[in-house]
């Protein structure tokens, strides 16, 4: 119900800007629709793998790899995954939550989510010309235990 309000207020918002300033508006629309192409293919992408993943596994394969029970070693393979992984922020969110619903548990995904947005390990090479190996390396390594805090703390607050 919430997200069908949310559409009305923004089709009405388009409408007023739209008999304010029609070039405006089309121009942003356009601009929306272009960002849209851009994120698209990663979005599906993403999608596709998670989907192939859920297919072959199944609740209680998750459960044991991700979920609760699988304690430290789960949020430790969690936050390797991450780290290693390249996908944007508005992808990592939905990915989690799809995973909890299938059994991961809360500091895994954590730890997944964390290392995953401030952890680079494919984008290192990029990151050591700007900023140097050196920088590199302690920014990334204190990331990816921070991230293990972040799951700490998720598991404390959760309880």
């Amino acid at each position: 119900m919430f997200n069908i309000a949310l559409y009305i207020i923004c089709g009405i918002v388009v409408i007023l800007s739209w008999l304010k300033d029609k070039q405006k508006t089309k121009l942003a629309l356009l601009k929306a629709w272009k960002s849209f192409e851009n994120i698209l293919p990663q979005f599906l992408g993403v999608l596709v793998l998670i989907g192939i993943m859920l297919a072959y596994l199944d609740t209680q394969t998750i459960s044991k790899i991700l979920g609760d029970q699988s304690g430290w070693w789960g949020i430790i393979i969690a936050a390797m995954i991450g780290a290693v992984t390249l996908i944007p922020g508005f992808v990592a969110f939905p990915t989690a939550a799809l995973l909890l619903k299938n059994g991961a548990g809360l500091m895994q995904m954590g730890a997944f989510v964390s290392t995953l947005m401030m952890v680079g390990i494919v984008t290192m090479p990029v990151e050591i010309k700007y900023f140097g190996r050196k920088l590199t390396i302690y920014r990334n390594l204190l990331a990816f235990l921070f991230s293990f805090l972040v799951a700490w703390v998720i598991g404390v607050v959760a309880k």
